[in-house]
């Protein structure tokens, strides 16, 4: 069912998920949505998969008109999205008719926007998913982000009874200044003789080096040991993997790279992505040690959110 068409696309608008897990091994990058809890929480609010394709919005939001009825939600980054120029609050269910024009202005907390909708974006799945990786023209609309004229359409789904919305502890806030909770390594041993110290003790800067392949960082260099290569056989990697390149300043690798041969300092907990997602540039970062334990009570803690949230709306 066509239920959008595109007047305004915004900055970078494309169609995401939950990613495509299968095909790393062949060089495939995961895709998918960078602020994994904002997307989940998206869909829940209109009543769809969590996996159901949806928009992911960069900065700047787009401007569509509704073709069709529908429920729709907007998650993440604060953006203060209106429907016939009334404003509708983010976190929650808002129904739109034919006619309704939504508006998705610049995002004044955060980065990336997520806006759902009843039955999920329909657009056709590529290896198992409907992520737009652009670099490869695969998935979303012809593998490319939005563009004016565009019409979008949704998948099968009934509008909901009543509006969802979720409780304001869960909505996250958005500063300007966060911390990263990482595991030291794999290759935390280069970086015994001060590496590893200045690494935890520094301040870093988001710079405009930042997309969703990974987030370049500016601030103290990290040095290797003596003797340490500056380089490894190049390896897998995984999103949340910290490289430190030549120049001693942190990368830390996202959605879209499946391999490296920089020695990787620590890894960012799965929890804590999000977090990277809605960093802009100008984003002061720090990162805090944590052990392996730590990090699997983070994520058994946000999927008990999740889940109450499920049974929270499963009950009405």
């Amino acid at each position: 069912m066509e239920l959008f068409r595109v007047r305004a696309p915004g900055s970078l608008t494309t169609v995401q998920d939950l990613g495509r897990r299968a095909f790393l091994d062949r060089g495939v990058p995961l895709s998918g949505a960078l602020d994994e809890y904002a997307c989940r929480v998206a869909n829940l609010l209109v009543g769809s998969p969590e996996a159901a394709a949806l928009l992911e919005i960069t900065v700047t939001g787009p401007v569509l008109e509704a073709l069709a009825i529908a429920d729709i939600a907007l998650t993440g980054a604060v953006m203060e999205m209106t429907i016939n120029g009334k404003p509708a609050q983010g976190w929650r269910m808002h129904r739109v008719n034919p006619g309704d024009v939504v508006r998705i202005p610049q995002a004044i907390g955060g980065c990336r926007g997520y806006f759902a909708v009843t039955g999920g974006i329909d657009v056709p799945a590529v290896m198992g998913s409907r992520s737009t990786f652009e670099k490869a023209k695969i998935g979303g609309l012809g593998g490319r982000r939005l563009v004016k004229g565009d019409v979008l359409s949704r998948g099968a789904g009934d509008p909901l009874p009543i509006p969802r919305e979720i409780p304001a502890q869960w909505i996250p806030r958005y500063d300007r200044e966060i911390t990263l909770r990482a595991i030291p390594g794999p290759q935390d041993d280069f970086f015994q003789q001060g590496g590893l110290d200045v690494f935890f003790r520094a301040a870093y800067t988001v710079t405009p080096q930042a997309d969703r392949m990974g987030y370049r960082l500016g601030g103290p260099a990290v040095c290797r040991d003596p003797g340490a290569p500056e380089s490894i056989v190049t390896e897998p990697t995984m999103p949340g993997n910290i490289q430190i390149p030549a120049d001693g300043r942190p990368i830390i690798l996202l959605v879209e790279q499946t391999s490296g041969g920089y020695a990787k300092i620590a890894t960012v907990v799965a929890t804590d992505l999000s977090r990277v997602a809605q960093a802009l540039p100008g984003t002061v970062v720090r990162f805090e040690p944590v052990t392996l334990s730590t990090a699997h009570r983070l994520y058994r803690d946000q999927q008990h959110r999740l889940q109450s949230l499920r049974e929270c709306f499963a009950n009405g």
